[in-house]
């Protein structure tokens, strides 16, 4: 066994751990007692017991199998006294079955549970709410925030929907081939929802990005992708994921701070993650065109992505094209987020001023999302609107939790600043429009729409 008794090296360790085999122990633990309920206390207590006994006895070789181990045996041991308070001694008998799960259609324990919280019994806004605490592991007041609602009223979201899964006798099985089908733009939507929060952290004091929530999502939609042959929207999603994730090493600064786009080293990008997806996107959407149908949401942000990804360099981005593709996305999701991306694209491919103009009329519906006033501050700075744009910056910061975010907030205002006072005093070099940084469409699920 390995003896770490610092208290600051196991409390990393277990908080490690929590992060990397939450949702593992879970699943697992799901899968074999059928009780979401139980699968998360016996997970809780078990984390609750190494923080107890690590410090002491030393963090274990494997923590994840040491954490599975002891959430197995709090759960058998819970269930014994149930049943026999309850006098169903047969059922505790059948805890001690380790036999390997029957052959399904779904092998991994984690794509099963997501196919049971995505089930129809449960409303959309539940299903996304479960998922992303037993699937995603984010806290409850992660999935609060991301909601824009109170902890406790999403605490509650929660339990209901837990509750009313047990009550419909919803069973943990692997779903068969036409219950795949008819639960997979939920599943979708939500492996969509817990890579955008791994894109960039919405809570306050987490890390600005979360490489284990990204990982995870690209690794379900590839096995979902599995599952559903020819789904033009698996495919959209899953080269979105990857063309995105492929910017990953050049997203941060080295003081933490975001990095925009069209500033990023895109020589530090993952050649193999572009390759792939590119192939992905350009195969979906040939299918399509062979077809005669239109592609779907996920499928066109993928392809919006591509336009990004190809150009050698920022200069040489098709916004023409893109304004294009936002246009086709709208007629399929008019949400104000998509609208708001479609105006940064017609900066570029018009002027600022175009842009300003169609602006105004979202600003009803994301007064309180700190993109919009980003976008707008960016857009009046181009526009010589000096004052007007830190008052919108100003706004932004006030309404950022991503650490990563702020920093680049900060960072951007001093800069407009600094302009101001250059221009005040004279200085007449030419403006060059500075557009929002780096972003990924991180609509509210509030806001979604199927």
């Amino acid at each position: 066994m390995t003896v770490h008794r610092r208290p600051v090296a196991v409390a990393v360790v277990i908080a490690r751990t929590h992060r990397e085999e939450w949702t593992r122990v879970v699943a697992g633990l799901a899968r074999r007692f059928g009780d979401l309920d139980i699968a998360e206390d016996m997970a809780a207590e078990a984390f609750a017991t190494a923080a107890e006994r690590w410090p002491t006895d030393g963090i274990p070789p494997k923590p994840g199998a040491w954490i599975a181990t002891t959430a197995t045996r709090k759960a058998i041991d819970r269930l014994r006294r149930e049943a026999r308070r309850q006098e169903k001694h047969a059922q505790a008998a059948l805890l001690e079955d380790t036999s390997a799960p029957c052959p399904s259609l779904i092998d991994d324990d984690r794509l099963r549970l997501l196919f049971i919280c995505c089930h129809p019994v449960l409303s959309h806004e539940a299903q996304v709410a479960l998922t992303l605490r037993a699937v995603g592991g984010l806290t409850v007041a992660e999935i609060a925030h991301a909601f824009r609602v109170r902890e406790t009223t999403m605490g509650q979201r929660i339990s209901r929907a837990k509750a009313k899964i047990k009550a419909a006798r919803v069973p943990f099985r692997s779903p068969d081939a036409s219950e795949v089908r008819a639960r997979v733009d939920g599943v979708l939507a939500v492996l969509y929802l817990i890579f955008n929060e791994g894109y960039l952290t919405s809570q306050d004091g987490m890390r600005p990005l979360r490489r284990d929530l990204t990982a995870e999502a690209i690794r379900l939609t590839r096995l979902t992708r599995e599952l559903v042959p020819q789904n033009g929207e698996a495919e959209g999603l899953l080269s979105m994921m990857l063309l995105t994730e492929a910017r990953a090493n050049a997203r941060l600064s080295g003081d933490g701070g975001l990095v925009r786009l069209a500033t990023q080293n895109r020589d530090a990008w993952d050649r193999a993650l572009i390759d792939e997806g590119l192939q992905i996107v350009r195969a979906a959407l040939r299918d399509h065109e062979r077809s005669g149908t239109d592609p779907g949401r996920y499928l066109l942000s993928a392809a919006i992505n591509a336009v990004h990804i190809r150009a050698p360099h920022a200069a040489a981005t098709d916004w023409v094209e893109i304004v294009s593709l936002y246009s086709r996305l709208e007629r399929i999701d008019s949400s104000p987020i998509v609208q708001l991306n479609k105006t940064i694209a017609i900066a570029e491919a018009d002027s600022p001023v175009a842009a300003l103009q169609l602006l105004d009329r979202l600003e009803g519906e994301l007064a309180d999302h700190h993109a919009f006033h980003v976008t707008k501050g960016e857009l009046l700075f181009a526009t010589r609107r000096l004052a007007e744009a830190l008052t919108e910056i100003d706004r932004a910061m006030e309404l950022t939790t991503n650490a990563a975010e702020l920093t680049h907030l900060r960072r951007r205002r001093r800069q407009m600043a600094s302009f101001s006072q250059n221009d005040t005093e004279g200085d007449t070099h030419e403006q060059v429009p500075h557009p929002p940084h780096d972003r990924f469409d991180r609509q509210p699920p509030a806001q979604r729409r199927r």
